[in-house]
């Protein structure tokens, strides 16, 4: 409640008195680095997220390369023994045993695989398929024995993979031409053909997974990046709605009231009171200042904003200095003379002119030289007081309380009087229409209590 109650005072603030443009170049500037630092990181985000799907694009890459290179690794092998198998070149068996021993592409694949997605499936897909390759490996040493024994090579020239094979009785007895017969027959077999089929389809199923891996990575890096992109959008859209408020409130708060300024001070006419705070209160002086050159220039004669009986300012000059001077630092009293009618009634009007004058002279001398005394009607007197606030309520009872002595004796034929007053202070939440309304509270109070007496507004307005 007390921070709704903050906000409010600030708005009417505000709405009265215009907003500082320090306050407003500051909440801009703010706003306009918060929303730029927020603009950066978003950005920088979204970058890390373009090299992260790229990262993940290329290890796929690499990881279909290594699966690829599991099958050709595989093929390569089953070339090669079946070249030695057919045509009995040993240069076929060494290509064939530098690739399993040497080269070893399924393993360098299968562990390359391990390190960087060994807990997926398509690694174990992977890793079943160079096991099928493996186990195939002992079909292809029993060929090259058989074809070893078949071509009548020595056998101690060849690995020992080959060299500690076990030919069956019946293929260790055979005829070298059934023994190189039954090599191709394992080697071109059903058995040997449902083995390699097995092999290619866990590649291919390895492939498979690592692609809807990637599809699913893609996806949700796709929807991370379409946020951040909406992000961007909307940090843009603010911080351009930022620029065109500067530019907008700059236009309306400063340039245009300082361009009918310009224009008015031309014409030699009074400024109106709107724009910035600052602006506001140049207006404010400029009006003072001009107040008193157009009694010579335009002939505003002292008559024209002075009481004639009094001397004081009149109605009209109370209007423009209320409208000119420091709500939030100044004081309004409102003198009334008590029982003014009933003077004028029993001594006449001359006498009643005699009791003004000798009041208002009373008052008059009672302020300070800064303060205006007005005449704002028959018996009413205003007095706005400057650079004040209500820790001078103990000074104005005092001074009420002395003008009243003075007034009480009578004096040239003058009969006695009293007065009554109504004091208001000003604040930073109220117009000059207000702070009157609240010292004419203050003055009917003070009437209704007993007169010569002062009241000061203590409402919540």
């Amino acid at each position: 409640m007390k921070v709704f109650l903050k906000l409010k005072k600030g708005f009417t603030r505000i709405r009265h008195h215009g907003v500082s443009l320090r306050v407003v170049n500051n909440f801009l500037l703010v706003m306009a680095v918060v929303i730029s630092a927020v603009l950066f990181v978003a950005m920088h985000l979204t970058t890390s997220m373009h090299e992260q799907m790229n990262e993940m694009t290329e290890r796929l890459i690499e990881w279909q390369r290594d699966c690829y290179n599991v099958q050709s690794a595989s093929d390569y092998l089953t070339e090669n023994i079946r070249n030695f198998v057919i045509t009995g070149e040993k240069k076929y068996l060494d290509q064939y045993f530098e690739e399993a021993k040497v080269t070893r592409r399924r393993d360098i694949a299968l562990e390359k695989m391990e390190k960087l997605h060994g807990d997926s499936v398509a690694y174990r897909d992977l890793k079943e398929a160079i096991k099928g390759s493996v186990e195939l490996m002992n079909k292809e040493y029993y060929a090259a024995r058989l074809a070893v024994e078949a071509y009548s090579y020595d056998l101690e020239e060849y690995p020992e993979e080959v060299r500690n094979v076990v030919l069956d009785a019946e293929d260790l007895n055979a005829e070298p031409e059934e023994k190189r017969s039954r090599a191709e027959d394992i080697l071109f077999g059903e058995d040997y053909g449902k083995d390699k089929t097995s092999i290619s389809q866990n590649i291919n199923n390895c492939i498979n997974d690592l692609d809807q891996d990637l599809n699913y990575d893609q996806k949700e890096i796709s929807k991370k990046l379409d946020m951040q992109v909406l992000i961007e959008h909307i940090l843009t859209v603010l911080l351009i709605v930022v620029m065109l408020g500067t530019v907008i409130l700059t236009f309306y708060l400063v340039i245009r009231p300082l361009e009918k300024c310009v224009e008015l001070i031309r014409e030699e006419k009074d400024i109106p009171i709107n724009g910035a705070y600052e602006i506001q209160f140049l207006a404010k002086t400029y009006n003072l200042i001009h107040h008193t050159n157009l009694e010579s220039k335009e002939k505003l004669t002292y008559e024209a904003t002075h009481d004639k009986l009094t001397g004081l300012y009149n109605r009209r000059g109370y209007d423009f200095l209320i409208r000119n001077v420091e709500i939030e630092s100044a004081a309004l009293l409102l003198f009334d003379l008590d029982r003014f009618k009933q003077v004028n009634d029993e001594n006449g009007h001359d006498v009643g002119d005699k009791v003004l004058i000798r009041a208002s002279d009373a008052i008059y001398s009672s302020f300070r030289s800064q303060d205006y005394i007005c005449r704002i009607g028959g018996d009413e007197i205003a007095v706005i007081m400057v650079k004040t606030d209500d820790s001078l309520e103990k000074l104005l009872k005092k001074k009420l309380q002395k003008l009243n002595g003075k007034l009480k004796n009578p004096q040239d034929g003058v009969p006695p009087i009293s007065v009554s007053v109504g004091v208001a202070f000003g604040s930073d939440t109220i117009t000059s229409e207000i702070l009157f309304k609240h010292a004419d509270n203050a003055l009917y109070e003070a009437k209704n209590g007993g007169r010569s007496t002062i009241c000061f507004y203590k409402g919540d307005d």
